[in-house]
């Protein structure tokens, strides 16, 4: 991660970061390249609108505005998440350097998200042998010392999460942190909770779509 990351922001740069990935046509690659070029999220958001033009984009390009980004950054408080932009002092230095999300909301606890972890995932039809195999490895790597990860699926995913509850399990989710998909595992999503991490890239209140799994796995 680069050595900038690891500095304290301003609380505009923090709510500038937020509306840069929330601006129209800014994915996670776009931000980290923008950030770049321009030293700022402030500075890379008055570019925008001529990049986009010079880009060919017709039309007025969609900056996400300030107070939008306040209201998300309220609705996620009150939702009981906490909201980690790129470059907080906080933010978890682990992640692969070839896709680092912009922003990290966090349901639990966020102490988890900078220990040593392994992802177990897998089949959501998986039979009874692997489903109780996968329960186990989440048991024994948990004792090891590795937080489990993994997507709070039907499945392996559940069992991963079930296995790993004494010792910690963080759960990436495509929907908001405050959304549970699929429906069937709330009380699972609850137990994640009060013993792991939610943790999801998207705003709070977003329904779990399709598009949304690949970020959410990538």
């Amino acid at each position: 991660m680069h050595e900038s990351a690891l500095l304290p922001l301003a609380d505009r740069e923090q709510i500038d970061r937020l509306r840069l990935i929330r601006s129209e046509h800014v994915g996670c690659v776009t931000f980290h390249r923008l950030l770049q070029r321009y030293g700022s999220a402030s500075a890379a958001l008055q570019a925008l609108p001529d990049l986009a033009r010079r880009g060919g984009h017709r039309g007025r390009v969609r900056v996400c505005g300030r107070d939008q980004a306040e209201a998300e950054i309220a609705a996620t408080i009150a939702c009981g998440a906490h909201l980690i932009v790129f470059g907080d002092v906080d933010y978890p230095h682990s992640l692969p350097a070839s896709r680092i999300p912009a922003t990290i909301a966090v349901i639990g606890n966020p102490d988890l998200l900078v220990r040593p972890s392994i992802g177990v995932v897998g089949s959501r039809n998986a039979s009874l042998a692997a489903l109780g195999f996968a329960r186990e490895i989440a048991r024994d790597l948990g004792a090891a010392g590795y937080v489990v990860i993994s997507g709070l699926a039907r499945g392996i995913d559940a069992q991963a999460h079930c296995g790993a509850l004494a010792s910690g399990t963080v759960a990436v989710l495509a929907s908001g942190v405050d959304v549970c998909y699929p429906q069937g595992n709330a009380a699972l999503y609850e137990e994640v909770t009060r013993h792991g991490a939610m943790i999801s890239e998207a705003p709070v209140g977003t329904q779990a779509q399709a598009r949304n799994f690949p970020a959410a796995t990538g």
